[in-house]
């Protein structure tokens, strides 16, 4: 079977695709991934077909409109600059995703992002599409949405009550780019306020593990959590000799590392970094990530990528910004960790690690201060509690198989 996979934004959103593309490809199916020019090398390196989509998402994050969303402070401002900025480039991305599945497809499985684009691809080659997400956006009274994740639940009617009217203001920002894409194609019209939604009935994976997120009791059957999709390591890749060394030369540093998250002002935040592990007394490997971090100093490290399935088991500790796959290579590996959400699902993940006892606290980027974060991290690295804590997750995510019910479905052909 020829599956297309189809994805959009940072290195995060694409990372685990590429481990489950291998799974489905180790199968016998046909597997290409859909997303953006500068992840074309890494996806063709693991044999993968790519298919490119346009826009970029550093330069988006690096532009005016993504320099507000990381420096929004409440989450009322990030939802709304973060709408606005997204359906800035929403067109280009349906006219791309369009030319990918063009070129040989048998079957969708697309992110939550990318979703609402591919329903009328789907529906136009009357393909079947299976969504494959890794954040979980559908409403429940479990837990306030994602975009307020993390602050302050409303209780359980309040909470579904959110997510339903977050999934219709969502739905309005997708309508533009879906009803132009549909007459495009030559689909019928349908209602704006339905454009972005998915069927009731069609099957959604989530690739992330029940123990970190249980299913909430009043999801439908046909969402499903799998369990986490494992991004592989790049072959033949080697540590730098450098790091290697830097290890070796003394206790078990802290990693630094905000991955995706462009900083307004990364000479302040490196600064600041630096301080706080100074304070603490610790020695640091702190990774540059798209705001090109820099630190300097005989304990401090500086590094570029480096694969987080072989550097986090080495750290005593990580301090991240709470993305969905930084959170979870942090448990995979039994670390603790002082999260550091910056934007909108990342406070949700930031709140889970500390629910789980992975975390002593997390700092939200707009109050992050040397002090503050050096006290988390003495915390977090002095009380055995949090490591033993995450040791025991780790054992049991171990355990876990989340390709395996993609595998099914589309083994099955349960649409």
């Amino acid at each position: 079977m020829r599956v297309l996979m189809v994805t959009a934004g940072s290195w995060g959103d694409v990372a685990p695709y590429l481990g489950l593309g291998l799974r489905l490809r180790a199968d016998g199916h046909e597997v290409a991934l859909a997303t953006h020019a500068r992840f074309g090398e890494p996806v063709r390196a693991y044999g993968l077909e790519f298919r490119p989509l346009p826009t970029d998402p550093l330069r988006q994050l690096n532009s005016a409109g993504g320099r507000e969303l990381a420096s929004a402070a409440t989450a009322q401002a990030e939802l709304t600059r973060g709408l606005r900025l997204v359906r800035s480039f929403l067109p280009h991305l349906a006219e791309g995703m369009w030319e990918a599945a063009q070129q040989g497809t048998d079957v969708l499985l697309t992110s939550a992002l990318a979703d609402p684009l591919c329903g009328p691809i789907a529906e136009a080659l009357r393909v079947p599409r299976l969504g494959a997400y890794l954040q979980p956006i559908a409403p429940t009274g479990a837990f306030a949405p994602l975009a307020l994740g993390g602050r302050r639940s409303l209780g359980p009617y309040g909470n579904l009550w959110a997510a339903r009217a977050l999934r219709s203001l969502t739905s309005h920002a997708f309508a533009p780019a879906v009803i132009r894409l549909r007459r495009r194609l030559g689909l019928p019209h349908r209602a704006c306020g339905a454009a972005g939604r998915a069927p009731r009935s069609r099957t959604i994976h989530h690739g992330f593990s029940p123990r970190v997120v249980s299913p909430p009791r009043d999801w439908p059957a046909h969402l499903k959590v799998c369990g986490y999709w494992w991004p592989p390591r790049p072959a033949g890749w080697r540590p730098d000799r450098r790091l290697v060394e830097f290890l070796r030369a003394g206790p078990a540093p802290v990693f630094v590392g905000f991955g995706s998250f462009v900083a307004a002002d990364a000479t302040r935040l490196a600064a600041l970094v630096m301080e706080a592990l100074r304070i603490a007394g610790l020695r640091g490997v702190v990774q540059a990530g798209w705001s090109g971090l820099h630190a300097q100093g005989n304990d401090m490290l500086a590094v570029s990528e480096v694969p987080h399935d072989w550097l986090f088991p080495r750290m005593a500790a990580v301090v991240h910004h709470a993305g969905a796959g930084t959170t979870a290579a942090g448990l995979r590996a039994g670390v603790p960790a002082v999260p550091v959400p910056g934007q909108l699902d990342e406070h949700f993940w930031a709140a889970r690690l500390v629910a789980l006892g992975s975390a002593p606290t997390r700092i939200p980027y707009q109050r992050l201060t040397a002090p503050r974060l050096a006290c988390a991290l003495r915390r977090a690295v002095d009380d055995p509690a949090f490591r033993a804590r995450t040791g025991h997750i780790a054992a049991r995510l171990a355990d876990e198989d989340g390709a395996a019910p993609v595998l099914s479905v589309l083994e099955k052909g349960e649409w």
